[in-house]
């Protein structure tokens, strides 16, 4: 099994990764390129990583290549991107798949792998991609990536905002980098985004508030095991704790890889949550259903029984727009779910 945090289900399941579903955003989640961006000022240019390096360069970095997830963040900003590189194909990533790609090449639609020759022919002067604190790596450059696509990050320098405590702040950050990209940053569409997901973020707080006994577990069932995710290490589950929902922390996370707790089948049943926060990249409307046949033990966890399971947006989020998209379905499951259901 691959250690990434964002193939695990995939890497155990051998299904291809889904998203959050199959529903698409609407047209103002966050995720449309606005007019385009050009440098404000031919340089200096500088940005501190979110490994705490500050990178500079003499002129504002004009061919990008990123990652999936930071690309669509950047085009909401109306940069355009050279290159993209995912961990999955584009008509299915949740970040790509109602995007124009037009004029992008792309450079890999699995992780892991990256075409570093098509890569170098671009000529990029900047590649960015989110920096991994526990794995101390920018993504698509982590352990168990093919050695030869590491090799991306000698053709630029690499920056990115950190995975870290909530997606505000990560959505903040390539705000910011898009800012000192020369990207206009008050643009109303973008500006309507915040809004839409703080009231989104004020109706789940609502919600919850009304069920203040609500418990969930943020979950991802596999062949071998049954991954409990960790929320020191997942941003989302933090914002859901800090807004009032009771997400439980599991007891032991791999110490290896503390993104989970890795528990056996026959102790699949260890921790009952009301509602099951469903690893998105795996979620699929018949998916509790299927797993109930394949694994008998998942019926042992009451909300799996009862079919109390939502999609979490595990790690791909980052944009105000899509967050608030998945916001607002979650604050649905919640108003549904039984408080009392987990005792």
């Amino acid at each position: 099994m691959r250690t990434s945090r964002r193939v695990l289900a995939v890497a155990a399941l051998g299904l291809a990764l889904t998203g959050c579903g199959a529903q698409n955003p609407p047209a103002t989640s966050g995720t449309q390129p606005s007019s385009g961006a050009q440098p404000s000022s031919p340089g200096p240019w500088s940005f501190t990583d979110g490994s705490g390096e500050t990178v500079k360069a003499d002129k504002t970095p004009t061919r990008i290549i990123a990652h999936a997830g930071e690309a669509a963040a950047l085009m909401s900003f109306g940069i355009k991107p050279v290159g993209i590189y995912a961990d999955e194909p584009v008509k299915t990533d949740p970040n790509l798949k109602d995007l124009d790609l037009s004029g992008i090449e792309l450079l890999g639609q699995e992780w892991g792998k990256i075409d570093v020759e098509k890569a170098a022919a671009l000529r990029p002067d900047l590649i960015v991609a989110d920096w991994w604190p526990a794995e101390k790596a920018h993504s698509g450059l982590e352990e168990g990536v093919d050695e030869k696509s590491k090799k991306l990050a000698e053709l630029a320098p690499v920056v990115g905002v950190s995975q870290g405590k909530s997606i505000e702040d990560l959505a903040e950050g390539y705000e910011s980098l898009a800012q000192s990209l020369g990207a206009k940053v008050d643009a109303p569409e973008i500006a309507a985004n915040k809004k839409r997901f703080e009231e989104s973020v004020e109706k789940f707080k609502a919600a919850v508030a009304r069920k203040p006994g609500l418990t969930a577990l943020g979950m991802s069932p596999a062949d071998d095991k049954l991954y409990a995710a960790n929320p020191e290490y997942a941003p989302e589950l933090l914002d859901f704790q800090r807004w009032g929902l009771k997400v439980i922390n599991p007891a032991k996370p791999d110490p290896g890889f503390p993104y989970w707790e890795n528990l056996s089948w026959e102790n699949a049943d260890k921790y009952q949550p009301d509602l099951i926060l469903w690893d998105g990249r795996s979620f699929t409307p018949t998916a509790n259903a299927e797993w109930g046949k394949k694994q008998p033990t998942w019926f042992k966890i009451k909300a799996a029984k009862a079919g109390a399971v939502a999609a979490w947006p595990a790690y791909w989020l980052h944009t105000f727009g899509d967050f608030a998209t998945e916001v607002d379905k979650l604050t649905e499951a919640i108003k549904v779910a039984d408080e009392n259901l987990g005792d």
